[in-house]
């Protein structure tokens, strides 16, 4: 893991592969091992950065004065790729991850070359029905706390409210253990989480959903035709309305495409990037 310090705090990440590079964009509540079947795959023809953002299971808090709202993180990606001085990236991003990609190249798009937007919050699915409740627990003192808690009980991480309707085929139970032990263990990391779900407002993701025609960088939308959270519907508006968009089907997935399908990702990666700009 290398870091990099930006004005929200500590940003660690992953670095891998050389070429065209490629930031990784992942959701709540998990961190940049999302993306780890998927990277092996690109590594000899891309530069692979995998940042784990602050969005539930870092390991570093931000600082307490950060802005951690959805809008201030999409903005913190936007410091990241600058400081890192890439050039035009390709961001690829899911779940959480999506609408805070489509916030960044409404808003500020300097430096986003292309975009890969697997399933994810968009219009008013932000957040999805299913996890209102992550919202409104975390409007009351210690009300996500104890909502996430009990997911130290592994049987319950299968449920709806949970990974159920997010993964298909389930991971390893080390990798959800990593995903949820910073949130369970460090309350600085609770803060910081805290902070960004009581900032969710579906009015960002539908002011971002206004600007998308603006954005002149090829896109790739690469859609579960199974997801029950982030519906196919969302999938083809997204395509009609970013101008240079082209939607593929991805099979036996739910939203997590880079668990159930991280091969297939992959490819459809790959051919979108080796075509010309």
């Amino acid at each position: 893991m290398r870091q990099v310090e930006l004005s929200a705090g500590t940003i660690r990440y992953r670095d891998s592969g050389s070429g065209p590079p490629i930031v990784f964009v992942h959701g709540l509540l998990v961190d940049g091992t999302l993306w780890r079947n998927v990277t092996p795959a690109l590594e000899d023809r891309f530069r692979c950065i995998v940042p784990d953002w602050p969005l539930g299971s870092h390991t570093t808090p931000m600082r307490p004065q950060a802005d951690l709202s959805p809008r201030g993180v999409a903005r913190l990606i936007g410091e990241f790729l600058g400081a890192m001085e890439l050039g035009d990236a390709t961001i690829v991003a899911n779940d959480t991850g999506g609408a805070l990609t489509q916030m960044l190249i409404a808003e500020r798009p300097e430096g986003v070359g292309r975009v890969v937007l697997t399933p994810c919050d968009a219009f008013d699915n932000f957040l999805p029905p299913l996890f209102k409740p992550l919202e409104w627990s975390a409007r009351v003192p210690g009300g996500l706390n104890a909502m996430v808690q009990s997911l130290r009980i592994r049987p319950l991480r299968r449920l709806p409210f949970a990974f159920g309707r997010l993964i298909k085929h389930p991971p390893p139970h080390d990798i959800t253990n990593a995903w949820l032990r910073p949130f369970l263990s460090d309350r600085d990391i609770r803060r910081d989480t805290v902070r960004l779900v009581r900032a969710v407002d579906r009015r960002d993701t539908l002011e971002a959903a206004d600007r998308l025609g603006s954005f002149r960088g090829q896109v790739l939308i690469a859609w579960a035709t199974e997801d029950r959270v982030f519906p196919w519907e969302h999938a083809v508006r997204l395509a009609e309305l970013l101008p240079d968009a082209r939607l593929e089907e991805v099979a036996d997935s739910y939203s997590f495409v880079p668990e159930d399908q991280p091969a297939r990702l992959a490819e459809l990666i790959g051919d979108f990037l080796a075509q010309p700009g």
